[in-house]
């Protein structure tokens, strides 16, 4: 019997081990599904695109079979990967690099939105405990996005427009591995921790750059570098883009010519400009290159810049390509010296962001508070506050810098890399900036712009917060709340007065009564007010005899008779008919305490 409770009690145990695997079993799947699906939805949505236009379009080049391949092979094109042309005039096959960045916002967000439902629907056993982790939720994911993408990529292998196989295989699963990566973490709402498991371990880092992000004061100074990189990348693009924006209306005759005379069909021209809006995010980046000043190819041997005058090449016409900026004789066309304003601003805003983390505030570094009366302590609902951080030095700050033009850089550098690339062969071989150029001249310009301006900036806010601790260290604790005048003040004199015994056998309690006034302020030059007597107490009422008791006379025996008891009447006021209080005895005894307290204060009230 023992042996069967055992065994019993054994397979019990076995029973939640048994629910973990199928629950994450379950996860695997629905990540699974959820990766599938967001490939599905992204090929479906090129392909509605590119049926409408076919269906519209008056001369069709082929049937609907040739419209799902250009469909399969615009959904790779949307990763960064790259296509070849093979029906070529020549014979010759002609690549396709440039990626429309506003199609590569598609695929990213379809997926970042499966990895962060993947996680979300994680099982949830008895303790609460998750049974799915995210990375099964990760893998699930990954692996159902690039089970449809082969096989999207193998069906585009037999259209026009064949798809790279080793930018196929690149691009796709980096775009599935981080936009799923995302989503999980910020369905687990990004935890910091993660980053001190990641940094760490990275062997490219220098050993001093990985010390310098690793714990929780590392990890304050990696989120101070990063908020100030993406707002020095957001003033980097919104520059750009204000650049293509004022060439484009500069230009305005030439773009409208272009477009007019790309095709003369409504189907013609609304797919030109959907091509032209899907472009526009590449116009900005390639806006952003000039304004640094490396600028951007349109062609082998031809590179647009601010101090560049290489003679233009025979391109097709193109709305955006008419808005190009010319270079006069020689270079240096004076509003491309006014782009330069753009890589400033950028490098100011990260100076900006990094001076107002660099300043003294709640966090897990170390050092002195900013006054007194901060510091450690039980937060607002008893969550635990954390203890005064001090200024950063000069030399952290700088490195903060540092590393926020450095993340700048890459982001910069990679939009760069894919927002160019071929668009042919001979003169169409090199279309857009190249990104390491790109990369380097942003973090030249926000490293040499920024530091300064943080260290600046920073030493005017340590400079205020120095001149507003000694304001409030001059003044002691116990003068914050002093609030005396300046200037003499007269005593006011504190009369105390003896209560008088009051008639009728009650008398007040002996001892001095409360005073007037404790303590008062007269400024100088005015006369002290005279104090107030206090009023007498109100003599007691007098005591009213007790109801008497039931006679005697009754018999507790059974048969006895009772009388009946005639109850007494309260005793009846002395005169008139207003009761006691009323009466002329205890007017009498009111007036005679009043007067005895009026001829006490007579002579210092005369005075």
């Amino acid at each position: 019997m023992t042996d069967v409770t055992q065994m019993t009690a054994r397979r019990l145990s076995l029973s939640p081990l048994l629910g973990r695997m199928r629950d994450r079993s379950s996860g695997l799947a629905a990540g699974l599904l959820g990766g599938a699906l967001a490939a599905g939805l992204g090929l479906a949505s090129f392909a509605v695109l590119v049926m409408v236009l076919w269906i519209s379009s008056p001369y069709p080049d082929s049937g609907p079979g040739g419209a799902l391949h250009v469909a399969a092979a615009l959904w790779l094109l949307a990763h960064g990967a790259e296509l070849v042309r093979v029906d070529t005039l020549s014979g010759v096959p002609a690549p396709v690099g440039v990626t429309p960045l506003l199609l590569l916002a598609l695929p990213v967000w379809l997926v970042w939105r499966a990895g962060r439902d993947a996680a979300d629907e994680d099982g949830v056993g008895d303790g609460g405990a998750l049974f799915v982790s995210p990375r099964t939720a990760w893998t699930g994911v990954v692996l159902g996005y690039l089970a449809v993408g082969s096989g999207a990529a193998w069906y585009a292998a037999g259209g026009a427009l064949r798809p790279s196989w080793g930018w196929t295989a690149v691009c796709v699963p980096a775009v599935a591995v981080l936009a799923a990566g995302a989503g999980v973490w910020s369905a687990h709402g990004g935890p910091r921790e993660s980053v001190d498991g990641v940094l760490p371990g990275l062997p490219v880092l220098p050993r001093g750059v990985r010390r310098l992000f690793a714990g929780a004061e590392g990890r304050e100074r990696l989120e101070a570098a990063g908020r100030a990189a993406g707002a020095g990348a957001v003033a980097l693009f919104g520059g750009g883009a204000l650049l293509v924006a004022v060439s484009s209306v500069w230009h305005l005759g030439a773009a409208r010519e272009a477009f007019l005379q790309l095709t003369e069909g409504w189907s013609g021209r609304f797919a030109v400009l959907l091509l032209c809006v899907a472009l526009v995010p590449n116009a900005a980046v390639w806006g952003v290159a000039y304004a640094l000043g490396p600028g951007f190819a349109l062609g082998a041997g031809h590179v647009v810049a601010p101090l560049s005058a290489d003679p233009a090449p025979l391109l097709p016409p193109f709305p955006l390509l008419a808005a190009v900026p010319v270079s006069g004789a020689g270079g240096g066309a004076p509003w491309g010296w006014a782009a330069g304003v753009v890589p400033v601003v950028a490098g100011v805003t990260v100076g900006v962001f990094v001076a107002r983390a660099a300043g003294p505030g709640r966090g897990p570094g170390r050092g002195p508070g900013p006054g007194p009366g901060l510091g450690s302590g039980p937060g607002p609902r008893g969550a635990a506050v954390p203890p005064v951080r001090g200024a950063w030095s000069v030399r952290r700050t700088v490195g903060v810098v540092v590393s926020a033009g450095v993340g700048c850089a890459v982001l910069t550098g990679g939009l760069a890399g894919l927002s160019g690339g071929p668009l042919g062969v001979s003169a169409l071989a090199r279309f857009g900036p190249v990104w390491w150029q790109v990369g380097g001249a942003v973090a030249l310009w926000t490293v040499g712009v920024g530091v300064p301006v943080a260290v600046v900036v920073r030493g005017v806010r340590e400079a205020g917060a120095r001149v507003r601790r000694r304001g409030v260290g001059s003044v002691g604790e116990a003068e914050l709340y002093d609030f005396s005048p300046v200037g003499p003040v007269g005593p006011v004199e504190v009369r105390e007065q003896s209560r008088p015994a009051v008639a009728g056998g009650v008398s007040a309690p002996d001892g001095p009564a409360a005073p007037v006034v404790s303590s008062a302020i007269v400024p100088p030059g005015v006369d002290p007010v005279p104090a107030v007597p206090v009023a007498p107490a109100v003599p007691a009422l007098p005591v009213v005899p007790p109801v008497p008791p039931v006679p005697s006379g009754a018999s507790d025996e059974p048969g006895a008779s009772v009388e009946p008891v005639v109850p007494v009447s309260p005793e009846e006021p002395e005169e008139g008919p207003g009761g006691l209080w009323h009466g002329e005895g205890a007017r009498e005894v009111r007036w005679a305490a009043l007067r005895e307290a009026g001829e006490g204060e007579g002579g210092s009230v005369g005075r």
